[in-house]
């Protein structure tokens, strides 16, 4: 079992984003940080557990860099860091490689950042699993449901049933 930090936009949809993959057997949402200077600070993410037997690490940072704005620097970039948080050095350099290959899906320049994994805090229970307890929630069907359907449509081999 492998694991991997990803921040984007809000983590109530990255969190349902890798929730729906096979190959994750667990989606820790809250906070990240890292060791970084410029991403000493807290921002939205996820941890994903996942069988790497089963999904490649650059499957996962592709299915990431599809479902949020990898290539916009917004106002909100400190709360919704894009990133890729390793737990090791090689896979740090695994992440940077896959980001670089990445690059040729994309028009603009990909924004999203490798960083060292510092620290987590998980998100209160009530906010957990946030997509599957309030599917009909407006927000859910406007920002979470688009990017399911791109999952569904372009990695339907790796969605669970």
């Amino acid at each position: 079992m492998q694991k991997i930090g990803f921040g984007g936009g809000c983590h109530w949809c990255t969190e349902a984003i890798f929730n729906s993959l096979s190959a994750v057997h667990r989606v820790e949402q809250g906070w990240i940080c890292s060791t970084a200077v410029e991403a000493s600070r807290a921002s939205e993410a996820v941890i994903v557990y996942f069988d790497e037997k089963k999904i490649l690490l650059s499957t996962l940072i592709e299915v990431h860099l599809l479902t949020h704005s990898s290539t916009s620097s917004h106002s909100f970039r400190k709360k919704y860091r894009s990133a890729i948080y390793n737990f090791t050095p090689e896979q740090g350099k695994s992440a940077q490689d896959i980001l670089m290959q990445k690059q040729k899906l994309f028009e603009k320049q990909i924004i999203t950042k490798v960083y060292t994994f510092k620290s987590f805090t998980l998100n209160q229970e009530k906010y957990l699993n946030y997509y599957e307890k309030n599917k009909d929630k407006a927000f859910c069907k406007t920002y979470i449901e688009p990017k399911l359907k791109l999952l569904l449509e372009k990695y339907s081999d790796y969605i669970k049933l």
